[in-house]
């Protein structure tokens, strides 16, 4: 493959990638609410059984105060909720509210809706492909946002 090849097949998945984040984002909003595309990478890394800022902070590839600056907002908003840490007396554990899951739900609404289009525009079996394909190469880990 030539650069030019390269470089256009790049462009082409972040465009895509952005698109996205965008569309969920949109769809979030849409259903009544108030996020941010960062919430949802933050959301990501709480739902399965919360996370300290510390372990955020990483998940995001931010400074711990950047973490915690974004905790304050969305405590303060109240999607999620500081509770103490079941090993680590030190620690707080940031955890979702029922507020927070709602918006979790909503963001999986739009990430199909999203889908779908790409379904008409390419079939259920080219969509179903290219997630095939696109797992064999996308790294494994968290996904993060392009700050």
């Amino acid at each position: 493959m030539q650069n030019s090849e390269a470089l256009a097949l790049a462009a082409s998945l972040l465009a895509a990638a952005g698109d996205l984040t965008q569309r969920i984002n949109d769809g979030v909003v849409a259903r009544g609410f108030e996020a941010r595309p960062a919430w949802g990478f933050a959301f990501a890394r709480l739902a399965p059984d919360g996370a300290t800022v510390t372990e955020l902070a990483g998940h995001l590839g931010v400074t711990k105060q950047a973490a915690s600056q974004l905790v304050d907002e969305i405590v303060r908003k109240g999607y999620a909720e500081r509770r103490p840490h079941p090993e680590d007396a030190r620690a707080r554990l940031v955890v979702l509210t029922e507020r927070g899951w709602a918006c979790t739900r909503a963001a999986e609404e739009a990430a199909a809706e999203a889908v779908r289009t790409w379904v008409d525009v390419l079939g259920e079996g080219e969509v179903r492909a290219l997630r095939g394909r696109l797992g064999r190469i996308a790294p494994h880990g968290p996904i993060k946002p392009a700050w």
